[in-house]
């Protein structure tokens, strides 16, 4: 099975390195050296491994074997980056689940009253926030506090929301 890892939004410089906005957890693992990332261009799969990873003003940017001119990358801008789920060298934690996993599900407050569905998730750096879109869109953390249980199978997840999570959004 293949997930989103990322988006390319676009190249940087003209030795087609591309600029990717991570869709995805474990980026660290996922876009290095060596990994292979797929793209689904009009119906055909391209696959590109990657040669060099770093960092760049909050993006990953990323360039590809055999890949070594703006030209040969530019028409993929927009699209999205693929890889398999299945990765040897992620082993999820408990309490850790993939960003495919969680997004999509029902969010529920603890009366079981619906909330909304997890849309994205995003990294802060202390931890993840889910972003809900219901008759309204809410920022959750994703903290023990906050977020009581996850059940994947059922894409339910029942959350005790923080003090004026309700009150204040607009």
């Amino acid at each position: 099975m293949k997930v989103e890892v990322g988006t390319i939004v676009n190249t940087h410089g003209i030795k087609g390195e591309v600029k990717v906005k991570s869709n995805s957890d474990f980026t660290d693992t996922r876009f290095q050296p060596g990994e292979t990332l797929m793209v689904d261009y009009k119906g055909d799969m391209l696959t590109f491994t990657v040669k060099s990873y770093r960092m760049h003003k909050g993006f990953h940017m990323l360039t590809f074997e055999g890949i070594t001119n703006i030209n040969e990358i530019e028409y993929l801008k927009g699209s999205v980056l693929l890889q398999e789920r299945d990765h040897e060298d992620i082993e999820l934690g408990e309490h850790e689940y993939y960003y495919s996993d969680i997004i999509g599900c029902t969010v529920f407050d603890e009366a079981d009253t619906p909330i909304g569905r997890v849309t994205e998730i995003f990294e802060t750096g202390a931890n993840d926030v889910w972003v809900i879109k219901g008759d309204k869109e809410y920022m959750i953390p994703y903290i023990e506090e906050v977020v009581r249980e996850v059940d994947v199978e059922g894409k339910k997840v029942i959350i005790r929301p923080m003090e004026g999570l309700f009150d204040d959004a607009d």
